[in-house]
C-alpha cells in the first residue's frame, strides 16, 4: 500500500466512524454483554430516542475527546485525542502494514512510522535501511504537504462533530431531531464500559444492529458505539471528553523533513 493510500484509509476510518454516529451502518461489532442492573439514574424516565438525542448534543458540544475505532472490514485503527482547534496526538495503525504516531499542532504535523511501515513502503534493503535509520525519528511538515494533510484529516474534531450531527440537529422547541428514523430505538440494561456505567440504546433495521452506550452518571456522553451487519463489525470508543490535547511536540533533533519519505518513495518507484 502506498503512503497516499494509507492516508486515505485513515480518513476513511474517520468517515466511517462519523457515519456510524449519524445512525447509518457502514460496518459493525457485537454488543457487549450486560452486567447487573445498577439503575438508569436520571435516564429512567427518558425514552431511548431522547437519550440518543442528548448523547449527540453532548458529543457536538465537546471541546476535545479521545476517539478509537476499529472495523473488521479494514485493518485501519485510530487512537487519537483531538480538539476543535484541529490539534491531535495519537496513532494510526494499518495492521501488518505498520503504524504511525501522529502529532498535529495548528498546521504543523509530525508522524513517526514504525519499522513495518518503512518495510511496507520500500522494497528489500531500502525499507530495512530506512527503518533502522529513522527508528526514533518523526517526519515533519505542514498541512501544505498533501500526504500529511490527508493523514491528519482525522484530527478535525469540528468536521467530525458536524458530520455526526448532519442530519441530526434538534428542531427548535423539540428534543427529537427532524431526521428521527422510522425504526424505533430501545433501551437495554445498564452495563459498564471501561469503568463507566452506561445505558445501551439499540437500533435494529434491515439486518443491522447498532448499540450506542451512553454514560448514566454526570453528562450523558456517548462512550461506545458498536454495529453489526452481514458478519462485518465496527466499534467506536469515545472518552476523555474536554481533556486538553497535549501541547508537547518533538524536539528538532528528533525530526526529519517529510521529504525524506517522499524522496525515498520516488527512488523506489524509479528503481
Amino acid at each position: 500500500m502506498t503512503s497516499r493510500r494509507r492516508a486515505a484509509s485513515a480518513t476513511a476510518a474517520l468517515t466511517c466512524s462519523v457515519t456510524l454516529l449519524a445512525g447509518i451502518t457502514c460496518t459493525a461489532a457485537a454488543a457487549a454483554a450486560d452486567t447487573s442492573d445498577g439503575g438508569e439514574g436520571d435516564l429512567t424516565n427518558k425514552s431511548a430516542q431522547q437519550i440518543a438525542d442528548d448523547a449527540l448534543r453532548q458529543l457536538v458540544g465537546a471541546q476535545s475527546l479521545r476517539l478509537r475505532t476499529q472495523t473488521s472490514a479494514d485493518p485501519t485503527k485510530l487512537d487519537l485525542t483531538l480538539d476543535r482547534a484541529g490539534n491531535c496526538t495519537g496513532a494510526i495503525s494499518k495492521g501488518e502494514s505498520g503504524s504511525v504516531e501522529l502529532i498535529k499542532r495548528g498546521n504543523q504535523v509530525w508522524m513517526k512510522p514504525d519499522a513495518a511501515f518503512w518495510k511496507g513502503q520500500l522494497p528489500g534493503k531500502s525499507g530495512e535501511e530506512a527503518a533502522a535509520k529513522y527508528e526514533n525519528t518523526f517526519l515533519h511538515g505542514t498541512t501544505q504537504n498533501s500526504f500529511l494533510r490527508n493523514l491528519s484529516a482525522a484530527c478535525d474534531l469540528k468536521a467530525f462533530q458536524k458530520s455526526a450531527s448532519t442530519p441530526g440537529k434538534p428542531s427548535s422547541g423539540s428534543s427529537t431531531p427532524s431526521h428521527a428514523p422510522a425504526v424505533s430505538l430501545t433501551k437495554g440494561r445498564p452495563t459498564t464500559e471501561e469503568g463507566t456505567r452506561v445505558l445501551p440504546v439499540i437500533k435494529k433495521a434491515e439486518g443491522a444492529v447498532q448499540t450506542l452506550y451512553v454514560a448514566i452518571d454526570g453528562k450523558h456522553y456517548p462512550r461506545k458505539l458498536t454495529a453489526e451487519l452481514d458478519h462485518r463489525s465496527g466499534t467506536i470508543l469515545l472518552s476523555n471528553y474536554d481533556t486538553p490535547v497535549s501541547t508537547k511536540t518533538p524536539a528538532p533533533g528528533d525530526t526529519a523533513d517529510i521529504s525524506v519519505l517522499e524522496n525515498r518513495l520516488k527512488d523506489a518507484q524509479g528503481a
